[in-house]
């Protein structure tokens, strides 16, 4: 049949229809991809909660949830169904509280209406991705860590619900290890030059490294070329073997129990040198050099009866023992002599060496090619336990390594080995009258060890049972959902840990000092608050003291403060001028431990509700940055320092002592309940 003009055209109508059918098959593909979104947006539009109940459904009181009741605050617990929408439409998005403050205390809070011109659902979830993109880093990396943790907090979830009538993490037997380790060279590169060492070493425990120095090359030193001595070149050939413990956040180095640094070139004195230190929480000890002198043998040199430096050949001449002139006549009247055995430097460029690494009883001995170079004591803080990994890197090709002694079972990293589930530790309830001091100690997921050795000291403190002052850890997620699900049993059990629920990392503590400022004022109401890390022993009775010296009219910010201190604009800790413009930081307290008054900590909240608060990577010039606007802007604060709040360790009268371990944390008590209230150091070597 003939076909009219006025006829549409087949081929005209299929390919409209296959054009129309690409539209449609594009926004499949679009809304598949943004699913996790829109799932919380049509959630948030419909009035349903993200875990499938109507908003002010009762979950019928089971059991998971008593659990969940029974150690996440009423502040914290809405958090755990923290959504993108929300962070818009009811405060700022780094809250650890998805509460809404009241609006008679900051007044109501001004909406801003964006019109969306994608239709109602698309619109919501091109708005997030967009809000997303255009947030800071530092903002960024908060909203992803909210994600994460409430991943992770699902997964711990569902670690406890499984154990329920089945055996407990608590019942299981303690994992077991390898007694040796070896690993080539090349399979230490594919591990980013470490080896893993499963249940960490013990007296007795030695490693063996096989390796070739790189000769020396040309580095530049910025010191050097500004003394004009020389254009600041300098040659260089050195290596660390570093025994680490466990990472405790992302974005922390893990600690450094022992880092041994042979420097072939020397460094500023040119002459050969070995180095020995460690490092916790990102803090280097006093090091300890072997540059070829032998050290002496008196009491107290000694480290399982060896030296802790034995002697090398060196350029010097004269012998500090005897002169030339001594020596001459010794020979000229037929004197003999003992032959002064030396041996030269143990590392040469380009020859390989054979290095061995021994656990002693009193600390670490290396040897090279059979020889005894130096020994290093144990170091405060660690034990032989916590050395879970090897880390080889610098100028040196690795041969190969080999780990031998090795424990078959770890005696401290189960936390049933730990953690003593006894009524005596258990955390009393919330008063609900005002109380004095809300202590915030700020502890990471996987520190049972640090939390028990705090319950167990300076937790018993007559002013913690007995007068109007709280203690609570405040903790963070981690990545291993094992750690979240007894971390979760940990707190339901002694009641005395606030869980937030989101992925820690080092540059997110910030966060951790809002939520105790949050804690202190909406579930109890605190005069003041006090923050704190879980390896810091405080004197409580003292705190309080030094608080009431202060007139209670007054707004207080006590610590040991620092001033006119200088942000560093290069290396690891490089702050841009981007983050902190200005030449200098404001007053600020050390972080392990301060005291602020209720009103600087309302201040703090407000300021944060709106989004007008700003969050410092570094959390304790975070905590001087909002102080000081305080004080410009609303009131005068008393600014209190004291040395007594330690930065560094332990000083005999302290109040405060910092980096201390759970072994430390007993002896202190011990010396403080047996010595008549004596606050001496426990300085172990």
């Amino acid at each position: 049949m003939r076909r009219t003009k006025s006829d549409p055209s087949i081929s005209r109508r299929f390919k409209l229809s296959h054009f129309l059918f690409g539209i449609g098959g594009l926004y499949l593909v679009f809304i598949a991809c943004k699913f996790p979104k829109f799932l919380r947006t049509v959630s948030t539009l419909s009035g349903v909660e993200s875990d499938g109940r109507l908003d002010g459904e009762d979950d019928g009181g089971s059991e998971d949830s008593d659990l969940s009741k029974s150690f996440v605050s009423s502040v914290y617990r809405d958090a755990l169904h923290r959504r993108l929408v929300d962070n818009r439409d009811q405060g700022a998005p780094l809250r650890p509280s998805m509460e809404p403050m009241k609006e008679a205390e900051h007044g109501p809070e001004p909406l801003k209406k964006i019109p969306l011109r994608y239709g109602r659902i698309t619109g919501e979830i091109m708005h997030d991705q967009q809000r997303i993109n255009e947030l800071p880093v530092f903002e960024r990396m908060a909203e992803e860590a909210w994600m994460l943790g409430l991943k992770a907090w699902n997964e711990a979830d569902e670690i406890v619900q499984k154990e329920q009538g089945e055996s407990s993490i608590f019942d299981e037997k303690p994992e077991s290890c390898p007694s040796w380790v070896s690993m080539s060279g090349d399979e230490l590169l594919k591990g980013d030059n470490l080896m893993f060492l499963p249940c960490g070493l013990a007296a007795g425990s030695s490693i063996t490294v096989v390796g070739t120095p790189h000769h020396a090359h040309k580095e530049y030193v910025p010191q050097l070329s500004k003394s004009k001595k020389g254009e600041g070149l300098v040659s260089v050939s050195q290596f660390m073997v570093e025994l680490q413990g466990l990472k405790t956040v992302d974005g922390e180095d893990p600690p450094k129990i022992l880092h041994l640094n042979p420097r072939i070139r020397g460094d500023w004195s040119k002459q050969p040198v070995i180095e020995h230190n460690t490092c916790y929480r990102m803090h280097w000890g006093s090091s300890q050099r072997c540059d070829g002198l032998p050290s002496g043998d008196e009491d107290g040199m000694l480290v399982d009866g060896y030296k802790k430096c034995e002697r090398w050949m060196r350029n010097e001449i004269v012998d500090s023992k005897e002169s030339k002139t001594t020596s001459w006549f010794k020979r000229f009247i037929g004197r003999k002599q003992k032959p002064a055995v030396t041996w030269p430097f143990p590392f040469i460029e380009g020859r390989m060496f054979v290095l061995t690494l021994r656990a002693g009883v009193d600390g670490f001995h290396i040897n090279v090619g059979g020889r005894h170079v130096t020994s290093f004591p144990y170091r405060t803080g660690f034990t032989l336990e916590d050395a879970t990994g090897l880390a080889v890197k610098g100028n040196v090709d690795v041969h190969s390594i080999h780990a031998t002694s090795l424990p078959t079972s770890h005696p401290s990293f189960s936390p049933q080995r730990v953690l003593e589930m006894s009524e005596s530790w258990k955390a009393s309830p919330l008063p609900k009258h005002p109380i004095k001091l809300l202590i915030g100690v700020l502890s990471a997921s996987n520190h049972f060890a640090e939390r028990m050795a705090v319950r167990k000291t300076w937790m018993q403190s007559p002013a913690i049972k007995y007068s109007d002052v709280v203690v609570r850890f405040f903790v963070a997620l981690n990545p291993r959902k094992e750690i979240n699900a007894v971390l979760k049993k940990e707190a339901a059990y002694f009641g005395d840990i606030v869980i937030l629920p989101f992925m820690d990392r080092y540059e997110l503590v910030v966060l951790k000092t809002v939520a105790i400022c949050e804690f202190g004022i909406k579930n109890v109401s605190a005069a003041y608050v006090m923050k704190c890390d879980d390896d810091t022993f405080i004197r409580v009775d003292k705190v309080l003291k030094e608080i009431e010296k202060v007139p209670q009219r007054k707004s207080l910010y006590m610590g040991n403060l620092n001033l006119l201190h200088r942000p560093l604009r290069n290396g690891k800790w490089a702050v841009t001028y981007e983050e902190w413009p200005e030449e200098v930081y404001p007053p600020y307290a050390n972080g392990p431990a301060y005291v602020i008054s209720s009103d600087i900590v309302t201040f703090i909240l407000s300021q944060h509700k709106y989004r007008k608060l700003r969050l410092f990577k570094m959390e304790d010039v975070s905590m001087g940055m909002w102080v000081e606007r305080y004080n410009t802007s609303t009131g005068a604060v008393h600014y209190a320092h004291n040395w007594k709040f330690c930065q560094y360790g332990c000083m005999d009268g302290y109040f405060t002592a910092h980096y201390q371990s759970p072994r430390q944390m007993i002896c202190l008590w011990d010396k403080l309940s047996k010595g008549q209230g004596r606050p001496r150091c426990c300085n172990f070597r």
